[in-house]
């Protein structure tokens, strides 16, 4: 399965009062490893940036002034995101920037959710597995212990690694960086086919039992 962690960083908050996408940060994980492979991009958004905003991602428009314009970027990122399960925190946010920024082209090009296989939210998904308790991400890096990231400024390409991260941890606990590194949980027997790329794993009744009685304490 190949899945593409997406965050953007924007002008503001409000699409419909003319903010734009500044930041757009990607981070590709085939069969729940990650290959090493990103895209980044920052984007001049012909307009001045919020205050508030600025002070979160650091941005400014000066920095800005000289980079590419959303139409210079929007065929690489299409591509990359083809075919892609695409996973965002707070998908709703983000797809609505960067559909809007398509729209804003005039063109044929697709909008994210034609040119992906699925959209994936996060937070959704973060809301069902934590029902009433804090689920942004910098919450889910504390709770699923996260670290080696500089959290300061909020950027697009830092936080599409670490909601890869912390996304492997809520459905899985499996996280590999890099090709070839393999991870076993103790309790577990795992062998690895090698006519093809893939681990079975074998459980006892008996963990499986008290692999759910964990899961049901996590969750109370």
């Amino acid at each position: 399965m190949r899945q593409i962690t997406l965050d953007t960083e924007t002008t503001g908050l409000d699409v419909s009062n003319g903010h734009r996408v500044i930041e757009i940060g990607c981070t590709e994980i085939i069969d729940r490893k990650f290959t090493g492979k990103e895209l980044h991009f920052y984007l001049n958004p012909e307009r001045d940036i919020d205050p508030g905003a600025v002070a979160v991602h650091g941005l400014s428009k000066e920095f800005l002034s000289d980079k590419p314009f959303f139409s210079d970027i929007a065929e690489d990122l299409l591509t990359f995101l083809e075919d892609a399960e695409v996973l965002m925190h707070n998908a709703e946010f983000d797809l609505g920037f960067l559909n809007n920024e398509i729209n804003i082209l005039q063109s044929d090009y697709p909008t994210i959710e034609m040119v992906s296989s699925n959209v994936v939210d996060t937070l959704q998904l973060a809301r069902a597995m934590h029902p009433g308790q804090r689920n942004s991400l910098d919450a889910l890096v504390d709770r699923y212990q996260i670290q080696g990231y500089d959290r300061n400024y909020h950027g697009a390409l830092l936080d599409s690694k670490i909601l890869a991260e912390v996304y492997l941890s809520m459905t899985g606990g499996q996280t590999t960086i890099g090709f070839s590194q393999e991870i076993s949980q103790p309790g577990q027997s795992i062998s690895k086919s090698k006519e093809k790329n893939f681990f079975k794993v074998s459980v006892s009744k008996e963990e499986s039992i008290q692999h759910l009685n964990y899961l049901k304490s996590i969750r109370e």
